[in-house]
């Protein structure tokens, strides 16, 4: 094992500990392939499932995998129009299972995330059954300050140019606490304790994930 890896490994089960603490379900896989395993484990047959706006599950092969397992699944990126897309938005809160990644993580466990309308943090706070997150390694950050610090300067600028939108941090990479019409980080959300307890599950995974 390299050393990377095993550094990762190693402050895996130290987050893992820290989040248990915090009334999360957790685990750390080694690979992506992995982690898709573990959540289609979680998920029993004929559940619900939709996921927010996440570079890293879509690119990991997680919602190829779930379409692919049989679920039902309400999928924003098969919306034919903005107002469908809003429907499914609307859907998530009633479903069984709601996927996301996240912009950062502290070590002692406290997931964070910046959204731009909201629907992604609100489904993660309330609604539907269960929520899973897979985290990689690479968004792992000291404390609460770092990890809001990565998320509005690391995560976001660089989400920013997967849209057609207009931001100061789009043209420059970097973030300018903006209020501009477009911002993507109107919503700034803490998670530190899963409400009811077991509600949330993060996978932590040792790759290179996401932004």
């Amino acid at each position: 094992m390299r050393a990377n890896e095993e550094r990762n490994r190693l402050l895996g089960q130290t987050i893992v500990r820290n989040l248990e603490r915090r009334h999360f379900d957790a685990c750390y896989c080694s690979t992506s392939a992995e982690a898709i395993a573990k959540v289609l484990q979680l998920m029993p047959e004929g559940s619900s499932v939709t996921w927010g706006g996440s570079e890293t599950i879509r690119r990991m092969g997680l919602t190829k995998a779930v379409h692919d397992a049989g679920y039902t699944v309400f999928d924003r990126d098969l919306a034919a129009t903005s107002e469908e897309a809003v429907t499914i938005y609307r859907q998530a809160f009633s479903c069984d299972f709601y996927i996301s990644s996240a912009n950062a993580i502290s070590e002692d466990g406290v997931v964070v995330n910046v959204d731009g309308n909201g629907n992604r943090v609100a489904a993660i706070t309330w609604g539907p059954r269960h929520v899973i997150f897979i985290i990689g390694m690479n968004k792992v950050t000291r404390d609460v300050e770092s990890a809001l610090a990565r998320a509005r300067s690391t995560a976001a600028p660089i989400n920013t140019q997967r849209f057609d939108i207009d931001t100061p941090c789009r043209k420059d990479g970097v973030c300018h606490n903006c209020k501009s019409d477009d911002c993507i980080c109107s919503y700034i959300h803490f998670l530190r304790l899963s409400r009811p307890a077991h509600r949330h599950t993060v996978i932590l995974v040792g790759e290179e994930l996401g932004f």
